[in-house]
Parts: structure tokens; C-alpha cells; sequence
């Protein structure tokens, strides 16, 4: 599988950089509301989504949750659950997150409660999430739908979008946005770069941290 270049230059960016440069655009795509729960550092790649509800699963085999997403998965891709049912119940878990580490895949976000967070953190598995739960999925959610549009704190997330993800916050970009965003988020990291080494040699921080930076989103 070919590597994705956008995926590539945005694992090299940490997420309050491609933050101000989605400020700078007027893009709206951050959540700061999900956690890292398991695993270490960034992540990032295009989301394959997954959709839990209650009632009854779409028409056709069983399958259970989260098991064609990870089929779908690679290693540029991330996972994205909703689970905002409002049922206290796991919408990933243990064998799930196995799985994924065994696929390759970069990591899972969820908006909704995830189980076997102990697990995750024993792969050294990256999980985001704003909830943990013991309490399993059976019996409570089902997947109603693979590779759609999912709520993801306050935003609408589809699937390909661009995700990056660390410590910060977790960010969603279109692809249509891609381009501009890494190009403008690549010259803040540049600028920053050469203040912090401003720094290093002495020059005093009220001078290197002048009038031009705090203009610097609006360049």
C-alpha cells in the first residue's frame, strides 16, 4: 500500500501548529474534549468511520462492532466511533484494539465510552476518547453504520477525512483543505523553529515574541 503524502507531512506537525494554520484559514476542525487514554505521541492518517446506535443493526450477516472498519484499515488510516447513544456501553474494546495494532492502524478516536482501556495501554495502542466503561456492547449498541458521517464533539466528521491527533487536541480536516492547511501549518513550525532558536542564543523573549507574533495567524 502506497503511503499518503498529505498523512505523511502531517504526522511531522503537532496539533496546535495545524491548529493556528486552521485559525489562520478561518477552519473550523478541532475537539479538545478526547483524551489519550492508551499509546503514545501522535497519530495521524484519514478516518474509516463507525456509527453506533440502539434498535436493531442494518440488514444482513452479523457482524460485530468495529470488525469492517478494521478490515477497511491501514496503516494511514485512524478509526472513528460515535457512540453518543446516551447508553452506557462499550463502542471498543480489548480484541478490537488487537486487531487494529495487528492491521496496522494508527489509532481509534470515540466519542463514547471505551472498555478495555488496560488492554490498549498494554499494546501500546493510541486511543482517544472522552469516556471509559467496564460495560460491554452486547445487549445495549449495535454498529449501525461503517464508512459515514459521524458526530465527533461538535463537528460532523466523513470518512477520508484527514485526522491528526496528540496530546493537545484531536483535529479533523476535508480534503479539499489538506493542501493549504499543511502549507501554512509547515511555515508556522518553520517560524517557530527559528524564534525558539532566538531564544537558545539570548535574545531577550519580549523582543523575539514582538508585535509580529502575536499578528502571525492573520500572515
Amino acid at each position: 500500500m502506497t503511503a499518503d503524502p498529505q498523512v505523511t507531512r502531517l504526522r511531522r506537525l503537532d496539533c496546535c501548529a495545524v491548529s493556528d494554520a486552521m485559525d489562520r484559514l478561518k477552519i473550523r476542525g478541532q475537539v479538545t474534549t478526547l483524551r489519550q487514554r492508551s499509546g503514545s505521541g501522535r497519530i495521524a492518517g484519514r478516518a474509516v468511520t463507525v456509527r453506533l446506535g440502539t434498535g436493531d443493526p442494518p440488514p444482513g450477516p452479523p457482524r460485530h462492532l468495529g470488525t469492517t472498519a478494521i478490515e477497511l484499515a491501514g496503516p494511514d488510516s485512524v478509526i472513528v466511533v460515535e457512540q453518543r447513544t446516551g447508553v452506557e456501553a462499550g463502542c471498543w474494546g480489548g480484541l478490537l484494539t488487537l486487531g487494529a495494532k495487528v492491521r496496522g492502524v494508527a489509532g481509534v478516536i470515540a466519542d463514547g465510552p471505551v472498555r478495555d482501556i488496560d488492554e490498549a495501554q498494554g499494546y501500546d495502542f493510541p486511543i482517544f476518547t472522552n469516556r471509559t466503561t467496564c460495560l460491554t456492547a452486547r445487549g445495549r449498541v449495535v454498529e449501525k453504520e461503517t464508512n459515514g458521517p459521524v458526530a465527533i464533539g461538535e463537528l460532523t466528521v466523513e470518512p477520508g477525512d484527514y485526522v491528526v491527533a496528540d496530546g493537545s487536541a484531536c483535529l479533523f480536516i476535508h480534503p479539499a483543505d489538506i493542501d493549504r492547511v499543511l502549507d501554512a501549518a509547515e511555515e508556522i513550525v518553520a517560524r517557530e523553529a527559528a524564534m525558539a532558536k532566538a531564544i537558545l542564543a539570548g535574545t531577550p523573549i519580549s523582543e523575539v515574541m514582538g508585535g509580529n507574533y502575536e499578528h502571525m495567524l492573520q500572515q
